[in-house]
Parts: structure tokens; C-alpha cells; sequence
């Protein structure tokens, strides 16, 4: 079936969108894997020696530094203290803790990223939530209800077929496949699934006011990047040149540069030899100093300071290293701005996978719920050692001063099941003679020192009880 009217113009702004995008894609895509074309004045590197160029790929370290850090840990519906466990099971049965990594770290190279919810034949309690490439997903959204109004996914992409020969057409209530033949799109399939609204949810990076469209990570580091990677190419031709000492001969003719049986030494022979000796007196041999490289390290180190201002990373991360590990406090002090800023995207993500996850509810249940209240929870994005954080954790327990045990194991980072398990376990023990005698000793000797440590805090007395726990 042919395209109607309206949907060839739904076609034709999403492909000039797509248009728009794609030279920009491509050049994010090439400098997040290193493999950009540097630019040169022409004076210090001939267009010859090109094969030196170099890269030191800090795009790929601003996008990973942040991406390996937004790890989503549950969802709670409005009005619940819990998580809940029928969102936790949408996002293990599309194996979302993998899938979501490869969202985020789109969403910092393009600026960009899209989930795409529908239903799953297979299995329609779990509905099917996929991430696509932005390469190939564009959107158009209504600015004043602010919500996707049509979403066109062009793909079908081969070596022999350049142009994409497939597409999918998401709107409010239907979703449509498309083939192109005779360079015609015509309709191929069609879901009515009168959800009402477009099951894409799409993610932005640094999105502004009145903008729907984000920002790479990337584009603050773009031009260091560059820099450094010109002085990396001139600092190779400088070490192949300048950098090794020359020698300087005078008073000597080719005729001098012989063996002791008159044969003439090879050329590079004559280079590299460590001793010059000859027979002629009237020869003088001496050396150029070779040229000093530190201009260039100085350089180097200049841009990664700048790359640390504009990205709030670690300057360690950028390898410059000029003192032992840091300490437990100082590595979360050196991290602070780039855990804000983490802590700032996984507010707009959340929001974003609060939608993905009342998507999929509609497709369970046929209602929707009030997603944009769902709450999503993420892992600490800071860098606590273990020590560090079972310190915390044991003074917040303190006897069940401030988190419940369950509460303790939550921020912990541990699984529904991991804590049931653990549940058992303590039933187990509370209902084993021995071990409950084992744990009043334990207990009655912590009171008795007036002194405890970080397991006999868990034991100990309640906060009330007398026996005269100290604080510490």
C-alpha cells in the first residue's frame, strides 16, 4: 500500500531530520573510537609523514568515565515504600542492566538515545523494551504537550545497499513497518495497538529550554583532543629527527670513510658508529645537542588540566599521575564534580526510564499508571571502598537507630532474592539453640567491655536498652 499524504510528510521531516543528524553521528562515532581525521597547519608535518599521526583518545574517557557509573538499581511505584517487583522483572526479562549501558553511553556520544517498548507475543505479561541506535531513530515532539508525537526508524543499511530499504513508523495509536521497492515506500505490516501515545521514550544529554535535541559529551573535549593529538604527531617526527643527536665532521672527504682494507663503510655504518676514528690529521669530528621534547610534554600535560576543567574528571584519569594512590577520602573529594554530574543525568534518565517502565504496565494491565511518579533508584555513583562503606552502614544501623537491617542490605546494592536468602539465614540462627546462646554471649561480653565493634554493633541492644553501649 502506498504512503497517504499525511504519512509522506511524517516521512519526509523525519528523513530531512535524519539527513541533519547523520554527518554529525558520524563524526561523534569516529571520535569516540579515536579514528578521526587531525588537521594540520601544514608548517611542521609534510603531508608524507601523516602516517605518524597519533591519538590520545580522552573522548572515549569522558563518555565511559560517566556511562560506567549510571547503574540503575529499582523502580517504586507511586504511594509504595518498596521497590516493585513487577517493573524489576520488566527490566530483567529484556536484560536492561546490559541494554541500559549501551542507552547511556549513545545518549553521551549523540547526544541522544531511544528505548522502544511493544508488545511480546511470546510472553504479553513481559512486554518487549529494546534500545535503538540514534543513528537510525529521529522524533518528533509537540512542544506544547511535550511528548512524542511520531517516531520513524530508518534501517536496512548493507555495503550493496547504502540507503536505508526498511523503516518503522511508531505514532500514538499504531505502529507500521515499511519496505522501500522501486525506491517507493510501501506498507508491509501494521499494530493497532490504540495505546494512545508513541511507545518511544528518548533520552537527552545537556538538553536546554525549548530544545529537543541534547548535546554530545564530547564536545567540550573535541578540540584538546585535537591539540594533542597534532603535538603527539609533531613530537614522533621531532624524536625521528631532531630529538637524536647529529654528528658534524670537517676536514674529511668520502674517500676517508673506508676500512682497513680500503672498502668503503656503509652509510648508515658511518651514522651510527659510536667512535669515529681516521687518519687524517686535519679532521675535526664534534656533535650537535639533540633537541629537547619537554615543550611537548608540557603541552600534553596543559590539555589534560584543561580537559579535567571543562569535564570535572580526575586528572589521574587523564594519566597524569604525580603522586602515590590517593586516600579514601581524597579519591571521593577528586571525584566530586564528575559525581554530580553523573548524579545530574541519572535525574533526567530516571525520568526516562520511569516512562519505559509505565509503558510497559499499559501493555501488562491496559491502564496507565502515573509513570512520570515513578520513582527510579540508582547505586551510588562515588568510588566508597568496602571498609568505607560497611563503616557507614554499621554506624546508620547502630542498633536500628536509623536503617533496619533490610534498609542496610538495600544500600548494599543487594538483590530482592540475595536478601531473602539472607532472611533465611537469620531465621535459621534465631531458631538454633546454640547459635542464639553463642549470640547472648557475644552480646553480654560487648556490654560488659562497654566497647564494641562493628558486628557487635548489629547485635548489641536496642537504642533505650541499658547497658551502657558507647558511641562511636
Amino acid at each position: 500500500m502506498a504512503l497517504t499524504p499525511e504519512i509522506a510528510a511524517l516521512f519526509k521531516a523525519h528523513t530531512e531530520q535524519a539527513s541533519a543528524n547523520a554527518k554529525s553521528d558520524e563524526l561523534m562515532l569516529k571520535y569516540y573510537k579515536g579514528k578521526q581525521t587531525l588537521t594540520h597547519i601544514g608548517l611542521a608535518v609534510p603531508p608524507e609523514l601523516r602516517q605518524f599521526e597519533a591519538v590520545l583518545n580522552w573522548n572515549r574517557v569522558a563518555v565511559d568515565s560517566v556511562a560506567v557509573r549510571q547503574k540503575v538499581k529499582s523502580f517504586i511505584l507511586p504511594g509504595e515504600a518498596e521497590s516493585a517487583t513487577v517493573l524489576r522483572e520488566h527490566w530483567d526479562a529484556n536484560n536492561l542492566d546490559s541494554e541500559s549501558a549501551l542507552l547511556h553511553k549513545d545518549k553521551l556520544i549523540y547526544g541522544r538515545a531511544f528505548a522502544c517498548i511493544g508488545s511480546n507475543p511470546d510472553d504479553p505479561t513481559h512486554p518487549l523494551v529494546t534500545v535503538e541506535s540514534p543513528r537510525e531513530m529521529t522524533a518528533l515532539v509537540d512542544p506544547r504537550t511535550r511528548r512524542i508525537s511520531s517516531a520513524l526508524r530508518l534501517y536496512g543499511v548493507t555495503a550493496d545497499k547504502p540507503e536505508p530499504t526498511l523503516a518503522t513508523l511508531y505514532l500514538p495509536n499504531s505502529t507500521a513497518w515499511y519496505e522501500q521497492v522501486d525506491k517507493e515506500w510501501q506498507e508491509i505490516d501494521r499494530d493497532d495497538h490504540n495505546l494512545g501515545r508513541v511507545p518511544i521514550v528518548m533520552f537527552l544529554n545537556r538538553r536546554l529550554t525549548g530544545e529537543w535535541s541534547g548535546e554530545s559529551e564530547m564536545t567540550d573535549v573535541i578540540p584538546h583532543v585535537d591539540i594533542v593529538g597534532r603535538q603527539l604527531t609533531n613530537m614522533q617526527v621531532a624524536a625521528e629527527t631532531i630529538a637524536i643527536p647529529k654528528r658534524w665532521v670537517v676536514g674529511m672527504s668520502k674517500g676517508d670513510f673506508v676500512d682497513g682494507k680500503g672498502a668503503p663503510i656503509p652509510v648508515w655504518e658511518s651514522y651510527m658508529g659510536a667512535i669515529w676514528a681516521n687518519g687524517n690529521k686535519d679532521a675535526k669530528v664534534g656533535q650537535f645537542d639533540a633537541a629537547d621534547l619537554k615543550n611537548f610534554h608540557d603541552t600534553i600535560k596543559m590539555e589534560a588540566e584543561a580537559v579535567a576543567s571543562v569535564t570535572g574528571l580526575p586528572l589521574r584519569y587523564l594519566g597524569q599521575n604525580s603522586v602515590n594512590p590517593a586516600a579514601e577520602g581524597a579519591i571521593r573529594a577528586d571525584e566530586s564534580r564528575l559525581v554530580l554530574n553523573v548524579e545530574d543525568k541519572n535525574a533526567s534518565d530516571g525520568d526516562g526510564w520511569a516512562w519505559v517502565m509505565g509503558v510497559c504496565e499499559r501493555f501488562r494491565t491496559g491502564d496507565w499508571p502515573a509513570a512520570n511518579q515513578i520513582k527510579t533508584e540508582w547505586f551510588d555513583a562515588g568510588t566508597p571502598t568496602f571498609a568505607q562503606k560497611a563503616d557507614a552502614l554499621t554506624k546508620l544501623h547502630g542498633g536500628g537507630a536509623v536503617l533496619s537491617r533490610k534498609g542496610v542490605w538495600t544500600e548494599m546494592g543487594w538483590s530482592d532474592a540475595r536478601m531473602a536468602q539472607e532472611q533465611e539465614n537469620f531465621d535459621a540462627e534465631m531458631n538454633d539453640p546454640y547459635l542464639s546462646l553463642l549470640n547472648a554471649k557475644d552480646s553480654n561480653a560487648t556490654v560488659a567491655d562497654g566497647s564494641a565493634s562493628g558486628d557487635q554493633v548489629l547485635a548489641g541492644p536496642a537504642v533505650g536498652d541499658s547497658g551502657g553501649v558507647s558511641g562511636g
